[in-house]
Parts: C-alpha cells; sequence; structure tokens
C-alpha cells in the first residue's frame, strides 16, 4: 500500500505507463529552491518524468537539473536507490514504486 502526503497530486502518466510515487532527496544546496525539504515526492516511471515533475513544483529546481538543451546537467550525480543512473540509461532510466532518487552536486578534487 503506498501513502501519500496531504495534498500531493499525481502529475501526469507517462508514455510507459502509470506514474508511480518516488521519493527524492536534494543537497542542501538544492533546498531552498524546494521550500528548504530535503526530501519531497514526484511521480513518474523515468528519471526525466521525475525531473519533469520536480520542475513543475519547482521550478527554481530546473537550472541545477537539466541543461538548456533537456539534458541532464553534468555537475549533478543522480542515484536510483544505489545506482547511478549513468550506467542505467540516465534521464531514461526506469523508476519503480517507493524508489528513491538521490540528486547529489558533482564535486571534483585534486
Amino acid at each position: 500500500m503506498v501513502t501519500r502526503e496531504v495534498g500531493f497530486i499525481p502529475s501526469h502518466v507517462s508514455q510507459w505507463g502509470d506514474a508511480v510515487p518516488v521519493e527524492v532527496r536534494l543537497p542542501n544546496i538544492l533546498r531552498p529552491v524546494a521550500s528548504g525539504e530535503a526530501c519531497v515526492k514526484a511521480e513518474g516511471t523515468t528519471v526525466r518524468d521525475v525531473f519533469d515533475d520536480l520542475v513543475r513544483r519547482y521550478p527554481g529546481l530546473r537550472p541545477s537539473l537539466l541543461t538548456p538543451e533537456g539534458e541532464m546537467h553534468r555537475h549533478l550525480n543522480v542515484f536510483v536507490n544505489d545506482d547511478d543512473v549513468r550506467y542505467l540509461g540516465k534521464l531514461e532510466a526506469k523508476v519503480g514504486e517507493a524508489d528513491t532518487l538521490t540528486l547529489m552536486p558533482a564535486v571534483a578534487g585534486g
């Protein structure tokens, strides 16, 4: 059984089937754009769907998530559960009910 937060309204149905709720964990730097929340809910069947729902709900996230061409921002690491989406199809990576999407800024070191 899926429990939804009060006021959570499904955003859309993707071309692959019914959108499912996904928990999205945000890094500190993105939280001010999402009302200060560390975790938010979004829906979709792919990472792209989830990003579209996030941008619909929090438009200020778009520049940090996607390039002007609509591709995943290269300075953002995205994980579905513990798996890096770069190896799962990037924005086309599938998400399932109760998955967790974790967003992390890329860190360069030397």
